[in-house]
């Protein structure tokens, strides 16, 4: 049974409801978060050249979502193939432009976080990795999109 957050909900913008209108599940999102986080635990925990390699594979990652949208990532693809047959249809759709937002939030602290250890500077890069940890995890876990929420209220602020 499948049941949409709230804060999946506080994510939909109005007149995006349905794929056709080219929302997408909010499920989706969730679960690239989930990935996501995976591979940052990885890249904190793994040694270099290993964790600045799997890091700037993540990067690319976020940079594809943020340049391509959400929709065309391997994440997404793994989504619509694997999971979401099995799932009951979303309740709700969301709009695609915040959690492109994210995903270019996710690339700069996955950017400097790459640049910080390509310098020497281990601590600074685990830092901006640990900032991109915990928003993967709050997204993967509680369904709240920091980067998502940070789109919305920059609207808000610039309507």
């Amino acid at each position: 049974m499948s049941t949409t957050h709230p804060a999946a909900t506080r994510r939909t913008t109005p007149g995006v409801r349905t794929p056709a209108d080219g929302g997408i599940d909010p499920r989706g999102p969730q679960l690239t978060a989930g990935l996501t986080a995976v591979v940052l635990v990885a890249v904190l925990l793994l040694p270099e050249p290993w964790s600045i390699a799997l890091l700037a594979v993540q990067a690319a990652l976020f940079a594809l979502g943020a340049v391509r949208g959400v929709q065309a990532t391997p994440h997404a693809w793994l989504f619509r193939t694997l999971v979401r047959p099995r799932l009951a249809p979303p309740t709700e759709w969301e709009a695609p432009e915040p959690p492109r937002f994210a995903q270019a939030v996710g690339l700069a602290f996955a950017a400097v976080g790459l640049v910080a250890l390509l310098a020497g500077a281990t601590l600074v890069g685990q830092v901006a990795v640990g900032f991109a940890l915990v928003a993967a995890l709050l997204n993967a876990v509680f369904a709240f999109c920091l980067g998502c929420e940070v789109y919305l209220l920059a609207r808000r602020l610039t309507a």
